[in-house]
């Protein structure tokens, strides 16, 4: 059993309580972000630990820039040290991708979504004629990447925001073609990861569920020099 198939059954099961396809979407897009929650605050954690190792990873890069080696054995030290995995939790984006071209066949090819009305939408499996979620693809993705990583993280840089502007455009164009159905799920998702990770962010520098950066770590290298 293919993956379409797999969500053709569960969007008939929330189906058979929602009696709407637009709903039936955004409670499925709902639930899979809500499933992968812990996940996501993982990843997050991950990336909030990286930010605030990255003063003591300067001070080695400039200590060790002559020997590599050593410089990468320093920096294995301080993430194992500091409890850090620098590849994060990549699983909700891997659900993202594997879900993504299954919901566009679903679309696309289930009778059960043809003809179908949404809100100001004619059918759900056709294009938004109005340009209206594609808009709101661009806008809701572009905010959504902009909070994706913490406060003074390393990967808030000019080049990465000028990235977030191009994905984000990008995707937009994109959304013009493809079934406003998947345009729904996009935008949806979206929202849900801009509220998760403002929240994210408040916890974490709230201190909640934080665990502690090493900083003597920080002092024997300060001592070291």
């Amino acid at each position: 059993m293919s993956v379409t198939e797999v969500l053709g059954y569960i969007f008939r099961f929330i189906y058979s309580f929602t009696h709407d396809y637009g709903i039936a979407i955004v409670v499925f897009t709902v639930l899979i972000k809500a499933i992968l929650l812990p996940f996501s605050f993982q990843q997050f954690h991950s990336m909030k630990k990286m930010s605030d190792i990255q003063p003591l990873i300067a001070k080695l890069q400039e200590k060790y820039k002559n020997d590599k080696d050593k410089l990468n054995q320093e920096i294995m030290k301080v993430y194992q040290e500091n409890k850090v995995n620098p590849l994060g939790c990549g699983l909700p984006i891997i659900i993202s991708f594997i879900i993504l071209v299954p919901m566009y066949n679903l679309l696309r090819v289930y009778p059960e979504f043809k003809g179908v009305p949404f809100m100001w939408l004619p059918d759900l499996s056709r294009p938004d004629p109005t340009f209206i979620l594609p808009v709101l693809t661009g806008i809701t993705m572009y905010i959504s990447s902009i909070t994706a990583t913490p406060p003074g993280a390393a990967q808030n840089t000019a080049q990465n925001k000028s990235m977030s502007i191009f994905m984000s455009i990008f995707f937009a164009w994109m959304t013009i073609n493809f079934p406003s159905g998947l345009a729904v799920y996009w935008i949806v998702s979206n929202i849900f990861q801009i509220v998760q990770q403002l929240i994210f962010i408040r916890m974490l520098y709230k201190g909640i569920g934080e665990d502690a950066v090493a900083v003597s770590s920080v002092k024997k290298d300060s001592k070291g020099k």
